[in-house]
Formats: C-alpha cells, sequence, structure tokens
C-alpha cells in the first residue's frame, strides 16, 4: 500500500511536500518525518529544484503537531521507545530545514501547532495568513515546547516567548511576525497563485508581489506586563506577578498557566532560560531531545494526552499537583544527560553552502 500521508512532486523549478493526513489535521508521524527528509535528500543537488515549498492539506492547517495519541500508546506498551527514535529523526529534521542549501518556504496557514512549527518556522521564508494560529502548546499535555521551539521563543522580543511558552497561547500572524516566528503576511486568497508563482520565479521575486501588512495583533499592546510579569525567577513569582499586575489579561494568563503540568511549566521555563545562552539550533535540540526522552518516564505525558485526546475530559491529574511540589532536583533531572542514545547533531552536516 502506498503511503500518501505526505505528498512529494514538482511544478517547474520548485519541489512541493503536501502533508495530506487532513483528517488529523495533518499531525506527524514518524513515516512522514522520513519521506520529507527523503525528499529534501533528492532534490538538494537536483539543479532543476530551485525552490522546496511545504503546506498542509486539508484547508484546515499545515499541521496540528507530533502524533501524540501513538505517542501515548507506545509510552503505555512500550515504554516509549518508538516515540525517542521518531523525535530523534524528527529533530534532525529541523536542524536541516534550517540549514538547508535551497529556499524553503513554509505555507503556515491555518493551524500550525508544535511539530508544524518544527517543519515551517526553521524554514528561510515562512508565510502567515490572516487564518493562521501558531502554538507551542506542550505544557497543556505535560510537556515541553520542542523541535526547536525554545530555541525560537528564546530569541522572540522581551519574555514574549515565555508567556507563549508558558501558556501555551495560539497567535495570529502579526504577533507570529512579532515573535519571530513568520517572515510575512499573505492573504489566505492570494496564497495559491503565490505557490503558483514559485513554479517559475525565485521565493525572493515572488514574496513582494504578495506580501502585505498584517491585521493587528495583541501582544504588542501586552509588552508592558508581559514583560515585566515574565522576567521573574521562578514559574512561582511569575504566576504571582501575574496575579497582582491587575491587567484582566494578566490575570487570565496566570489562571491558565495554573491549569498546566507543573513539571512541564518549571522544565520549560529552564529549557527556555538555558536556550537564551545557546549559541546554535543544533545545541538546543540536543538539549530538548533530553527533555523529551526523560518526559516519557513521567506520569504527566502520558495523562495529559489522556485528557486532551484519549479521554478528552480536559480534567489532567497531575502529578505533583502543584508548583510547590516540583523540586530543583525533579526539574534537574530532565537535563541530565542518558545513559546512552544521546543526540548528536554536528552543525558542520547542516551548514549551508
Amino acid at each position: 500500500m502506498t503511503d500518501d500521508s505526505v505528498l512529494v512532486r514538482t511544478e517547474g523549478r520548485a519541489g512541493h511536500l503536501t502533508l495530506n493526513r487532513p483528517r488529523a489535521l495533518n499531525a506527524l508521524d514518524h513515516a512522514m518525518v522520513r519521506r520529507i527528509d527523503e525528499a529534501l535528500t533528492a532534490w538538494e543537488h537536483d539543479p532543476a529544484v530551485g525552490t522546496v515549498v511545504i503546506s498542509g492539506a486539508g484547508g484546515r492547517g499545515l499541521c496540528a503537531g507530533g502524533d501524540i495519541r501513538s505517542i501515548h500508546d507506545d509510552v503505555r506498551s512500550g515504554g516509549g521507545a518508538a516515540s525517542a527514535a521518531f523525535w530523534r529523526d524528527e529533530y534532525r529534521l529541523n536542524a536541516r530545514i534550517a540549514r538547508y542549501p535551497k529556499p524553503y518556504v513554509a505555507i503556515m496557514d491555518g493551524i500550525v501547532m508544535g511539530g508544524g512549527v518544527g517543519v515551517s518556522a526553521h524554514g528561510d521564508v515562512r508565510v502567515v495568513t490572516e487564518r493562521s494560529r501558531v502554538a507551542m502548546p506542550e505544557t497543556g499535555i505535560g510537556f515541553v515546547p520542542d523541535v526547536g521551539g525554545t530555541y525560537l521563543l528564546a530569541r522572540a522580543p522581551g519574555e514574549l516567548g515565555t508567556h507563549l511558552a508558558l501558556t501555551g497561547a495560539a497567535v495570529g500572524a502579526a504577533d507570529a511576525l512579532l515573535c519571530g516566528l513568520a517572515d510575512h503576511f499573505v492573504p489566505a486568497e492570494a496564497v495559491p497563485d503565490l505557490v503558483a508563482d514559485l513554479a517559475r520565479d525565485a521565493a525572493g521575486d515572488v514574496l513582494p508581489r504578495y506580501a502585505r501588512p498584517a491585521p493587528d495583533g495583541e501582544l504588542a499592546g501586552h509588552r508592558a506586563w508581559i514583560d515585566d510579569c515574565y522576567a521573574a525567577g521562578t514559574v512561582e513569582e511569575i504566576v504571582e506577578r501575574l496575579l497582582d499586575d491587575g491587567t484582566p489579561a494578566a490575570k487570565e494568563a496566570a489562571t491558565t498557566i495554573l491549569a498546566k503540568s507543573p513539571t512541564a511549566l518549571k522544565v520549560t521555563l529552564a529549557a527556555l532560560r538555558g536556550a537564551r545562552g545557546t549559541i546554535s539550533l543544533e545545541r538546543v535540540l540536543e538539549q530538548e531531545y533530553r527533555v523529551s526522552c526523560a518526559a516519557l518516564s513521567t506520569a504527566d505525558l502520558v495523562e495529559g494526552i489522556r485528557a486532551q485526546v484519549v479521554d478528552k475530559d480536559r480534567s489532567p491529574r497531575w502529578s505533583p499537583a502543584t508548583l510547590a511540589e516540583v523540586t530543583d532536583e525533579d526539574v534537574a533531572r530532565f537535563f541530565a544527560p542518558p545513559g546512552e542514545g544521546e543526540l548528536s547533531l554536528a552543525a558542520p552536516e547542516f551548514t549551508k553552502n
């Protein structure tokens, strides 16, 4: 049986990757990661392909993230080995996209979350539309932003990345541009014409024909309380500042954060702060791999996925249940080198020519 979860085709000078699991909002699985990587390998030295374009089938979004139900089932039945193997190849793909020697154009229309950010936001040209909803919502399933998400969010202006990482909030086009998760706004109705033009012309020539100012976003108006509150040293202090701020949006953010996994919140803050001082995406992905594999042995990841997508009761029972119960030692365990199986990404392998 032919696997059509990623449609691969060329049109003129453009190579097209279409994520094709619309009923699952194009959620990524291991076979899809391999298929994308194989296509990039084939096109890298093909002089007929000048640009790579990635998009999603179904009209609802590029990609809603990794296939977390399969991770849930793998941890429960197999101890997580398949999930670790999936992340190893996925994170290698994220690094490859960032260093790919040909223009990589991501059409970030509709829902773009988690692993969807990983296959788009590391590209050269990242296009959002008025329908875009971009997020790293991992803390809501007892997990931590990965696929290079901590690298991207750590480099957002001020404390915007901390806000998005802890709350898991989805942002529209203008805010994605502000946070450095996208480059260009193009109206959704113009995207088909933009993509068609890429078959003939270089991305640098095509984008000016279609890029427009994005409709106003929300985050720019909240920078004062976001930058003040999220600059605190701990998650507890961040929540306290948000509750004391007096701004309704700040109080709403605190309420949102307090519903997430306490362990995931503390590990996320530590990962973000660590990523700020890291020079390369490769080093951050290596850190994220440690964190992700460590999460496989925690109760919160399985419980969070159960509550969100298996039983769908939206009532996870976190363990520990409060921020105060999560110790520094608990957090440090996520960053400790594993006995074996480290991910090692040598930057020269991915350097652009």
